[in-house]
C-alpha cells in the first residue's frame, strides 16, 4: 500500500494487489451502483481508485471544500457535526454506503466531518469527473441524482434523530 494525496487534495492510501476483486467488480456489488448498466459501471470504474484510511483517520474535514464522492467497501466511518466545543456522531456507515455527496455541487463546502471508525477501504472517485460524466449520460447523471438525494435525506433525518436524542426526545 502506498499512501497518497492527490492532486485535488484528497487524502487516502491507494491500494492495488494482484488477485483483488476489479473495480467494476466492486462497483458492480456495491448497493450504490447496484442496478445500474455494464456502460455505466464501466464510466465509474474509469474514474474510480481504491483507497484506504487508518482507523481514527479524518477523511474529510468540516468546512473543506468537496473534491470526491466516496464508496465505502469495507470499514466504518463516522459522520460527524462539528463544532468549536464539541463533536457528534451523527450516523455511522459501512460497507454498501456512500459519503462526499457535496462533491457533486459546484463551489460546496463540506457539511460534515468524516472520520474512520476502524480501518476502513472506500472507492473514491473524483467529483468533477463524476459530474462531467454525469452531465455527458443523462441517464447516469439521474441515477447518481436520485441515489445521492436519497442519502441526503437520510442523512438530515439521522441528524435529526440525534438532536432530539441530545435534547431529550424519544424519536
Amino acid at each position: 500500500m502506498a499512501s497518497s494525496t492527490s492532486s485535488d487534495g484528497i487524502r487516502g492510501v491507494s491500494r492495488t494487489k494482484p488477485g483483488d476483486m476489479t473495480l467494476k467488480d466492486a462497483l458492480r456489488h456495491h448497493a450504490f451502483a447496484r442496478g445500474l448498466g455494464e456502460e455505466q459501471i464501466a464510466t465509474l470504474a474509469s474514474m474510480a481508485s481504491e483507497v484506504s484510511f487508518a482507523e481514527g483517520e479524518v477523511i474529510l474535514e468540516n468546512g473543506q471544500r468537496s473534491h470526491a464522492f466516496f464508496l465505502v467497501l469495507t470499514g466504518s466511518v463516522s459522520v460527524e457535526l462539528c463544532t468549536a466545543r464539541f463533536i457528534v456522531s451523527v450516523q455511522s456507515l459501512g460497507p454498501g454506503q456512500i459519503f462526499g455527496w457535496s462533491a457533486l455541487l459546484d463551489h460546496h463546502d463540506t457539511v460534515f466531518q468524516v472520520r474512520a471508525r476502524e480501518n476502513t477501504t472506500a472507492l473514491r472517485l473524483a467529483g468533477k469527473d463524476l459530474k462531467a460524466a454525469c452531465q455527458a449520460d443523462p441517464l447516469l447523471g439521474k441515477e447518481v441524482l436520485q441515489r445521492a438525494l436519497a442519502v441526503v435525506a437520510g442523512r438530515v433525518r439521522a441528524t435529526e434523530i440525534r438532536f432530539a436524542e441530545m435534547c431529550g426526545i424519544r424519536v
